[in-house]
């Protein structure tokens, strides 16, 4: 995890890929903190938040959509500061005032969410002040069809959460619903283009500047999956496992192929009759084990 201070007011924190990257803002009005991780490391979360608070109270929490790994630290935060106040983009208000983890797709991505308050909605084609400055939200339909990014004009800043990162961008959930989505991937692409962003803050990896080669890497994927779907299909099926085991380090494999099993995302993309689910799931762990990401000894699996 890193801390960066890119202006006096905004301190960027990386994390971890199983949290997403923090934004915290301090202004003379505001202390508003853009997204707040993983639920495991809600207490890291409030810890950073505290040593740039200096006392101040946290008054803003906003989420650029509502993945386990971008909210998780809410209910946290909400709890350490009563009052701060609770901004999420249109789409699932209703799904988190009746705390529906079907709607919030906590229970087909199998991943925790402690249950949180939303108080307003972040409207795209608005703005709202975050430190001393001004942000726009745009639209971000495609990795989750209610994502938000976020704009500075003055300074060319963008906070790409998952439409963006510097070599490709998040899985594209709804595909795995079986509702076209790839289109809309595409469209957001076109919008981050045109807003001709000096430097991208994405929602996991480190900040860059080289935007068009960003770009350029995500179409090329982008295209790669629209021609291939089910190698889209497969990336999506080890973003499940290895968040899985970025969450708990380290499991029985039978405990991991348990969870696996019971997965909704998981069962509902297996591309082999039943009776061959454990298979299908030992061939992808053995390509996290091929590609580094993880390590079997005896009878264990463990993050790498």
């Amino acid at each position: 995890m890193h801390s960066h201070s890119t202006a006096a007011s905004f301190y960027f924190f990386e994390r971890g890929w199983l949290s997403s990257n923090n934004f915290l803002f301090l202004g003379a009005s505001n202390a508003t903190l853009v997204d707040s991780g993983y639920a495991s490391h809600a207490e890291q979360t409030l810890a950073l938040v505290h040593t740039h608070l200096l006392g101040r109270p946290l008054t803003h929490i906003v989420n650029t959509h509502l993945h386990s790994d971008h909210c998780g630290g809410n209910a946290k935060l909400q709890q350490v500061f009563p009052a701060v106040q609770t901004f999420i983009p249109p789409g699932h208000f209703e799904a988190v005032r009746k705390w529906d983890e079907e709607a919030l797709t906590y229970r087909a991505t199998g991943q925790w969410c402690p249950r949180f308050r939303a108080d307003h909605v972040l409207q795209p084609g608005t703005t709202f002040l975050a430190g001393d400055h001004y942000w726009q939200v745009h639209a971000s339909p495609g990795h989750d069809p209610h994502s938000i990014v976020l704009f500075e004009p003055e300074k060319g800043f963008l906070i790409s959460a998952d439409a963006l990162w510097a070599n490709g961008f998040g899985v594209v959930f709804p595909e795995l619903d079986g509702i076209h989505a790839f289109d809309q991937v595409a469209a957001t692409l076109d919008v981050i283009e045109e807003l001709n962003a000096t430097k991208v803050f994405p929602g996991h990896g480190s900040p860059f500047t080289d935007v068009s080669q960003a770009l350029a890497r995500a179409r090329g994927r982008l295209d790669h999956f629209v021609q291939h779907p089910e190698k889209h299909m497969t990336y999506a099926a080890k973003v499940l496992l290895k968040f899985k085991l970025m969450e708990f380090q380290s499991l029985p494999i039978s405990d991991f192929l348990q969870w696996a099993c019971l997965c909704p995302y998981l069962v509902s993309i297996c591309p082999v009759a039943q009776s061959e689910t454990v298979d299908w799931l030992m061939s992808l762990m053995d390509q996290l084990v091929h590609s580094g990401a993880a390590r079997i000894d005896d009878q264990t699996i463990s993050n790498v």
